[in-house]
């Protein structure tokens, strides 16, 4: 089942923005009708996510200085149609000249009919225009169709003289002949006011209220068909004769085939309505082509190649990393182990050539100065002397400021 995107590149203005919707209006149900484009985006953008939607086509507006265009796109590998907008209607604009305008909403439910017209397979262009038209739209199954889902048409007419292609959207409505206009109103209608008529034939021989009636030969004989199912509307029942008419839609539009593209709007150009090369400019463009390509390759290699050494660079630093931190921990441990042996069984230098080195030099020695050991105490014998030392500072202490007391005690007693 096709699926499409509609959408703008670049600055176009109101009135193509317009067509914009319009075209959607066209191409629905099977279409996003209210895609957002925004300038950041890419055709790439779109093609990435036109795979999980199932979208095959992509309907690109723009607009320069020489005119509007509109390029139909296969996706994902092409071909790409380049066709430039003539002259264009908007759906607000057709409507207006109607007198009964047929825009009720359900008829955009199901796909339109496409009908071609005046397109043959003679030539190149030719060939991918009629290829790429019918691909918009869902097939038919001629033997399983239903009329009644069939409510609107495509017209695609080409005419040869011009090369331009007239594009027209009609709603399709059957209307049962061979009925008076009286009979007709009150079988499609409600009932109508016929106070003021004495009985209902004076209404039916009158036509409904004066108009005068409807005979079959006012419809044109191409347009009468025998009906082969039931079709919405009353009276149109199976094997009755009903008139098919074609209410127009909008948009209309008036395209002229420019540039055909093999590829995704690049790519070689496989036909060109104004500008032509020899062949020996179309080898020498391949060539430029080809070289741009392996160029294109060649720097992609190089930067897959440089993503992955600098992905290898970063694993083997994060690995000298987290090496030298072990190394780090072990080390601080290894330290942190020799103090506490130094704390446990350290080295007590001796007394006498300590007490000469403070005399001699003035200073407290270095502890390499005396490496050898005279005597080892241990963790707890340091600790229990420490604490006695503190014990003996405080006592004397306290024996000091007893004394004081007791001087001044005395002094006291004397005076």
């Amino acid at each position: 089942m096709p699926h499409s995107f509609v959408m703008h590149r670049g600055d176009v203005g109101k009135s193509v923005l317009q067509l914009e919707i319009d075209i959607r209006h066209v191409m629905e149900p099977y279409t996003a009708t209210k895609l957002k484009v925004n300038k950041k985006n890419v055709v790439k953008d779109f093609v990435n996510v036109a795979g999980p939607l199932s979208v095959t086509h992509l309907l690109m507006l723009s607009k320069t200085e020489m005119g509007s265009y509109l390029r139909f796109c296969r996706i994902p590998r092409g071909p790409t149609l380049t066709f430039k907008i003539q002259e264009y209607s908007l759906t607000k604009d057709v409507v207006s000249l109607l007198k009964k305008p047929k825009t009720y909403g359900s008829q955009f439910k199901r796909p339109p009919l496409l009908v071609l017209n005046g397109f043959s397979a003679d030539s190149l262009p030719m060939k991918l225009m009629t290829t790429m038209f019918q691909n918009l739209f869902p097939s038919i199954n001629i033997q399983k169709v239903q009329l009644s889902e069939i409510r609107r048409c495509v017209l695609l007419s080409y005419n040869s003289d011009t090369k331009t292609i007239d594009f027209r959207h009609y709603n399709i409505q059957a209307a049962p002949i061979g009925i008076s206009r009286g009979v007709k109103k009150l079988i499609q209608t409600k009932l109508p006011n016929m106070s003021q008529l004495s009985d209902i034939s004076d209404y039916v021989l009158r036509g409904g209220c004066g108009y005068g009636s409807e005979s079959e030969g006012e419809e044109p004989a191409d347009s009468r068909v025998t009906l082969p199912q039931n079709v919405p509307g009353r009276g149109n029942a199976k094997a009755q004769q009903s008139a098919i008419r074609l209410t127009e839609l909008g948009p209309r539009m008036l395209l002229q085939l420019v540039k055909i593209e093999e590829g995704l709007c690049s790519g070689e150009v496989l036909f060109h309505e104004f500008v032509k090369k020899t062949p020996e400019e179309i080898e020498e463009m391949k060539k430029r082509k080809e070289e741009a390509r392996k160029l294109k390759e060649q720097r992609k290699k190089q930067q897959q190649e440089n993503i992955k050494r600098k992905e290898k660079e970063k694993a083997l630093n994060k690995a000298r990393s987290i090496e030298g931190q072990r190394k780090k921990q072990k080390v601080e441990k290894d330290a942190d182990d020799a103090d506490d042996i130094a704390m446990d069984t350290g080295d007590v230098m001796d007394s006498d050539d300590a007490d000469w080195y403070r005399e001699e030099v003035g200073e407290e020695p270095d502890p390499e100065l005396f490496p050898k050991v005279c005597k080892r105490k241990s963790k707890e014998d340091r600790t229990t002397k420490l604490g006695k030392k503190r014990k003996h500072s405080e006592t004397v202490h306290d024996t000091k400021a007893t004394k004081k007391s007791t001087k001044e005690t005395k002094h006291r007693t004397t005076v």
